[in-house]
């Protein structure tokens, strides 16, 4: 009996021939760009426009399409993806999300299901987004957002930058995941204290000086010049930095967002810039990224420095999502619980 593997999103040679000699029942179908029509019509123009080939309007018929995911077993996806492949995939058990945020798949008839959905959390890209949040804390810490200004005025004015030394800044790590670990470990190697949060506390290691549990954050904002955002986006983490959070940070604190723009309220967020509450903000990702432009407001400021969501891109490819997807099917195989199942009360 064979095992019907149907990839959605482009995979390396070497990962195609890993992934069919682990086992001679398999049988892998490469489909990247099939489902481009059905994600055009289901998905918001903005996301579309986003993350899609332009032009592109997918491959063969539906009911071509309807056969693939009629016998698909094992199902890898990238962003965005089908909205109802359970309902059409009457055989399916198990299926890949190559990104790390399980909030990806909160569109869909996926989430809440009984079929087993594993996530990337942990094997992204987390060097180049780590690189990217040191790009953004010297971005402001040196005064760099002031030289855009300049251009535009043809004028110097080098009294504004008030420049600031890195070494012995405190930075707070809300996350301690895959990628808040390397973002304290850049950190560290410049001289920045480190401290961080996640679910549960644990001990600090040479990169961090303390780990402390999540709901010890209001605590230690105070204590930070720096917050870097880079936990998974859930019922609890929603709106988390919200306005008792910038009134707990430091006055000039610079703030780093590389997760989803949802954990910030975003109104709270206008309202600590209008009191020039924040030296910064670095957004490389805003709340409702995936249906619109962001609040004009923020991209208006010069404080505020907006990315679409590129930190982790990268010339080199580092994301792991492959290797661990290699490793769960040997554990699928051999029976053994997956690395990273979506616990959907828990939201990652």
């Amino acid at each position: 009996m064979s095992l019907n593997i149907l990839s959605l999103t482009p995979l390396p040679e070497g990962i195609q021939k890993e992934i069919t000699k682990t086992d001679a029942s398999i049988e892998l179908t490469m489909a990247p760009g099939w489902f481009d029509g059905e994600i055009r019509d289901t998905w918001p123009n903005f996301t579309s426009e986003r993350y899609l080939t332009p032009h592109s309007n997918g491959q063969s018929s539906k009911l071509e399409r309807d056969k693939l995911l009629g016998v698909a077993n094992i199902i890898i996806v990238g962003f965005p993806f089908p909205l109802d492949i359970k309902s059409r995939s009457p055989n399916l058990k198990w299926v890949h999300q190559r990104p790390a945020g399980s909030s990806n798949m909160l569109r869909g008839d996926l989430w809440n299901s009984d079929i087993l959905v594993t996530s990337s959390r942990g094997y992204a890209n987390n060097l180049p987004i780590a690189e990217y949040t040191l790009a953004g804390i010297l971005h402001f810490a040196k005064g760099v957002n002031i030289a855009g200004t300049e251009r535009s005025n043809k004028k110097f004015e080098a009294s504004k930058y008030k420049p600031t030394l890195l070494s012995g800044k405190t930075i707070c790590v809300v996350g301690v995941g895959g990628i808040g670990r390397e973002v304290g470990r850049l950190c560290s190697a410049v001289g920045m204290r480190v401290i961080g949060t996640r679910r549960s506390g644990k001990n600090g290691n040479a990169d961090f000086e303390k780990i402390y549990p999540a709901h010890d954050l209001m605590k230690i904002l105070p204590e930070s010049d720096y917050v870097a955002i880079c936990c998974q986006w859930t019922p609890d983490t929603e709106k988390l930095i919200n306005r008792e959070a910038f009134n707990a940070m430091k006055q000039g604190a610079v703030l780093i967002n590389i997760a989803r723009g949802e954990i910030i309220d975003e109104t709270a967020l206008i309202e600590a810039l209008e009191e020039k509450k924040l030296r910064g903000v670095v957004l490389d990702v805003y709340r409702g990224e995936f249906d619109h432009a962001p609040d004009f407001r923020l991209w208006n400021d010069s404080r505020v420095l907006i990315t679409p969501h590129i930190s982790a891109a990268s010339d080199i490819n580092s994301h792991k999502g492959n290797e661990l997807f290699l490793r769960n099917l040997n554990r699928y195989l051999r029976g053994e619980e997956l690395e990273n199942i979506i616990n959907w009360q828990l939201g990652y």
